[in-house]
């Protein structure tokens, strides 16, 4: 496959999913069948790649021979109607994990996503998910980086500068999601000139590469479940937002639009949206 030509020549793909081989929430064979009434052309299947420490929403490697079957069955069930790619959704762990690990070479993945979840400790000794809602992060900001949000912040863009550097992957997965938890802890953060800064490091190393960059659309609309009080007060998000969409077009930078799906009713949740701001630009 090749995945720069997929996405200049049709918006009718998702390249990020989960189902019950990770955190997601329904089996591999529903998100297909979705994929497939929804009108896309090209869908890939993401779990969270199996990793070196514990995780509840990581695949167990013990589980990857099952993820790699079904994934072969579906593909046979499917043929001519929707192309289905295997993939994984990889964390980069530094030194420690990533996608060059030669581990993956092992797997026949069709493509590799790469994305930051986790942070160390200052002393190192744990890795600390920075991803879950807000109520969670603010609880692990106190217990672990006593209530450093600097520290956080600037340890995840290390990551992600390290992680373009290292390469070995093709897609970049929401490359300031740190935002939302960083925003919800310090309200107006994403707006100061240090935080800024980071984005622009970001930019700067991604252009000129192959990495295909995501807009991730998973926070766009309103969550699954969300009660109408909740909806009322819920602002949407995109992972990243408009205004670096548009300086990642300008910078000729390649977008693959996800939604990192975890229901099948959110495949297409949000894409029309990124895809207006793309054409906003052009």
């Amino acid at each position: 496959m090749n995945l720069h030509e997929i996405i200049l020549s049709t918006r009718d793909y998702n390249f990020h999913s989960h189902t019950q081989f990770c955190d997601g929430r329904e089996p591999m064979s529903k998100m297909a069948e979705a994929a497939l009434a929804c009108g896309m052309k090209h869908y890939g299947f993401s779990p969270h790649s199996p990793i070196p420490l514990p995780s509840s929403c990581n695949m167990s490697a013990l589980s990857v021979d099952d993820y790699v079957a079904e994934f072969n069955r579906l593909k046979a069930i499917y043929d001519g109607k929707i192309n289905l790619y295997l993939s994984m959704e990889i964390d980069f762990l530094g030194d420690r994990w990533g996608a060059s690990n030669p581990y993956f070479d092992s797997i026949p993945l069709d493509y590799k996503l790469s994305s930051i979840h986790f942070v160390p400790t200052p002393d190192g000794e744990r890795e600390i998910d920075v991803d879950g809602d807000p109520g969670h992060f603010k609880g692990n900001m106190a217990k672990y980086f006593d209530n450093d949000i600097r520290y956080v912040v600037d340890k995840f863009y290390e990551r992600t500068l390290a992680m373009i550097e290292k390469g070995g992957f093709d897609i970049m997965g929401h490359f300031n999601k740190i935002g939302f938890n960083a925003s919800s802890f310090s309200p107006g953060i994403e707006d100061e000139a240090w935080y800024r800064r980071h984005i622009d490091n970001v930019i700067d190393a991604v252009k000129g590469t192959d990495i295909i960059v995501e807009v991730n659309t998973k926070a766009y609309p309103a969550p699954v479940g969300a009660t109408e009080e909740q909806k009322a007060s819920y602002v949407p998000r995109l992972f990243p937002s408009p205004d670096i969409i548009r300086r990642l077009v300008l910078a000729g930078v390649p977008i693959a639009v996800n939604s990192d799906a975890h229901y099948s009713s959110r495949i297409t949740s949000g894409r029309d949206a990124v895809f207006a701001i793309i054409d906003s630009v052009k």
